[in-house]
């Protein structure tokens, strides 16, 4: 399989069934503002896309949408992808998506365009706040585990043992408010990940919004992490 980190958690497999667009934010630079209750009051995303948007769309053949935050899934993406593109969510998310008029979205991973695909469960946060960041999932397509917006927990590890994945990609950053945890994998949680696979572990969901506190040299300071570059593809 090849991946291609678009930006931020947003990536295209090269799956053996088309290609899939994962989590895709497709709005240019600045048009949103700053996550609130952060260090600083930068306008999102904080970088522009390696391309045309329109071009991130062309050719796709499905897409999973992780959870409906939106670093996750934007406006520009909603009026960007089909009505009809075959669309794999988590349940808490489905109705949502179907009221936006995406009709064939479903949250049955079986089978989903011919994929070996499974759903995994995550913490967004720890506490109160994670609670109220509500549910996210991630999800293993043909043996790679896209974890999602999670820490490191006893769902990841579990995920781990039960699909053995050859590659993990991970949302790290260590994104915070200012008061609270992690809401996302920080260095130290990628490296207790990395001691816990055998899978190639790459790090994405870096330097594209203003919550995102850790940078690119952090992790890749880690032995056996890869960290790419916004547009850059890699063999998995």
């Amino acid at each position: 399989m090849k991946l291609t980190l678009v930006r931020h958690a947003t990536l295209v497999l090269e799956t053996s069934a088309g290609r899939v667009l994962v989590d895709p934010m497709l709005d240019a630079a600045g048009v949103r503002p700053a996550i609130e209750d952060t260090a600083n009051d930068l306008r999102n995303p904080l970088v522009d896309l390696p391309a045309d948007a329109a071009s991130f769309v062309d050719g796709i053949d499905g897409v999973i949408v992780t959870h409906l935050h939106e670093d996750h899934f934007d406006g520009t993406a909603a009026h960007l992808l089909p009505p009809d593109i075959p669309m794999l969510t988590q349940p808490e998310s489905l109705d949502e998506l179907r009221s936006r008029g995406f009709v064939t979205a479903t949250a049955d991973p079986e089978g989903w365009l011919g994929l070996d695909v499974a759903r995994t469960s995550g913490r967004h946060g720890t506490g109160e706040l994670g609670r109220e960041l509500g549910p996210v999932s991630g999800f293993v397509v043909d043996g790679v585990y896209v974890a999602g917006d999670t820490i490191w927990c006893e769902e990841v590890a579990d995920a781990l043992a039960r699909h053995r994945p050859h590659a993990v990609v991970v949302n790290g950053s260590g994104a915070r408010l200012v008061d609270g945890d992690a809401i996302v994998m920080d260095a130290a949680d990628v490296r207790t990940l990395r001691d816990a696979t055998d899978a190639t572990v790459v790090v994405v969901h870096l330097e594209a919004i203003n919550h995102c506190v850790e940078r690119r040299d952090v992790y890749r300071a880690i032995d056996g992490v890869v960290v790419p570059a916004d547009g850059e593809t890699l063999e998995l």
